[in-house]
């Protein structure tokens, strides 16, 4: 199964129909581009593309875009804050672009020591990877993967934005704040993450 979030609207591949506010059964290419013109041209919010092949479906929909992959992290304090920065008026994760050469985890504590000035952030495990798509100015259609990290920081706090990469701040949250004031300041890719991260901690 895989969620892709397209301006913030759902789609979901999956192998079974799942109830989502439309769902198309997987017949062809056709099929994968019917689904984007639905997420981007109207009003539906959530689609289900359903078919037993699900790697040959993912294979055939990554053919519509130009991959770009990312890495960012979940950074936690003892007491169980987590990192946020903001940008653009939306509260985020830390996280950015791979460079040529970078394994996943060398590229996402560096994202996260540029971004947030933090030094000596301890990789801890990997959570996940989240998908969206996003057009270029030059209409490009983009499918961007970024894979999240855990991380534990028990250091002194140097953090801080940031600016020339339009961070315009730091923070740490704790549960009931990221609730209160995260969650509907934020992309909902970044709220999968976090909700899965928890879920993984509560087990």
């Amino acid at each position: 199964m895989y969620k892709v979030f397209v301006n913030e609207k759902k789609l979901l591949l999956s192998k079974q129909s799942e109830a989502l506010e439309k769902t198309l059964k997987y017949e062809s290419f056709t099929t994968l581009e019917i689904a984007l013109d639905l997420l981007q041209n109207t009003s539906v919010k959530e689609l289900n593309v359903y078919g037993e092949q699900i790697d040959e479906i993912w294979k055939e929909f990554k053919k519509l875009f130009r991959i770009i992959e990312a890495a960012g992290g979940i950074v936690n304090r003892p007491n169980g804050d987590i990192l946020f920065i903001k940008r653009l008026g939306k509260w985020d994760l830390p996280k950015g672009k791979m460079e040529k050469g970078e394994s996943r985890e060398e590229s996402a504590v560096r994202e996260i020591e540029e971004e947030t000035s933090l030094q000596n952030v301890e990789l801890l495990d990997f959570i996940n990877t989240t998908y969206h798509i996003y057009i270029e100015r030059n209409g490009d259609r983009v499918l961007k993967y970024t894979h999240w990290f855990e991380m534990n920081f028990d250091g002194e706090d140097t953090s801080k934005p940031q600016l020339e990469e339009g961070i315009t701040e730091v923070a740490w949250k704790n549960t009931s704040q990221i609730e209160a004031e995260v969650f509907p300041s934020t992309f909902k890719n970044i709220k999968l993450i976090i909700k899965e991260f928890w879920e993984t901690k509560t087990k």
